[in-house]
């Protein structure tokens, strides 16, 4: 048996929380990056014996349409997954439900599902620090529970909640980063756009390509990729007001 991590992590929170449950887990794992846009997901060579957790970020309580179509490319081959949607303490509204279709529908067999707590992406003081210590006791709390199902007998499908949208994934609004006077032109943000938005001379993205993930804020080593000021200061309030009650972790058998 193998174990698979396959992630959707722009800003690197989904990947945190995947982290805490994949290595509490199994010892060792087979990463796949759906952020890659270079790979091929076609030849993830899965088994009906081999477990994969499957982790995306929620978008607008969604799962992003680029990390449902690269979901696609994969055969799951009847391997048990795993799935866990991560959300920065609004709501994951459908994340699950939509996932668990997305899954299905490649060839998983989903037996656990998991709602987490990151950073949010956008509005950076909304969860921040998320997964935290806290969050780390219960999803290893949740990782025994887990194994117990996997070593047991029971593959039932677990009930999660929201409904599944007739149309998979989702394309956020065009809230494209652009580079201020402070860009070195390092070219990193552009390397590493899930989606190639970015061009690598001016370092300013298409905004018709921009998925509006955030990882070029993310990971810009100087701080030149900002979103405009008053979108940056009405989602803080908006979200602020609406995230201002700590959530928990959750887990669905």
């Amino acid at each position: 048996m193998k174990f698979y991590e396959i992630t959707f992590s722009p800003t690197g929170g989904t990947k945190k929380a995947a982290d805490i449950l994949s290595q509490a887990l199994a010892e060792q794992r087979l990463e796949i990056d759906l952020c890659d846009r270079n790979a091929d997901f076609s030849k993830a060579a899965l088994t009906e014996e081999d477990v994969a957790l499957i982790a995306v970020p929620s978008y607008g309580g969604r799962v992003p349409q680029t990390a449902a179509d690269r979901l696609g490319a994969i055969s799951g081959k009847n391997a048990r997954a795993i799935l866990v949607c991560v959300y920065g303490n609004r709501a994951y509204d459908n994340t699950l439900a939509e996932l668990l279709n997305l899954s299905r529908k490649a060839g998983f067999r989903p037996v656990a599902a998991v709602a987490a707590l990151a950073e949010h992406s956008i509005a950076r003081k909304v969860a921040a620090g998320r997964p935290d210590a806290e969050d780390e006791m219960q999803l290893n709390e949740m990782a025994v529970q887990i194994r117990r199902k996997l070593t047991g007998t029971d593959d039932s499908v677990p009930s999660v909640p929201g409904q599944v949208p007739e149309k998979s994934g989702l394309s956020m609004p065009g809230m494209a980063p652009d580079a201020s006077e402070a860009c070195v032109k390092c070219g990193l943000c552009a390397q590493q756009c899930p989606v190639g938005a970015i061009d690598p001379v001016t370092m300013n993205p298409d905004s018709k390509k921009c998925i509006s993930c955030m990882r070029c804020i993310s990971i810009c080593p100087v701080g030149a990729k900002k979103l405009g000021r008053v979108i940056t200061s009405l989602g803080g309030v908006a979200l602020g007001a609406l995230c201002a009650n700590r959530k928990e972790c959750e887990l669905f058998l």
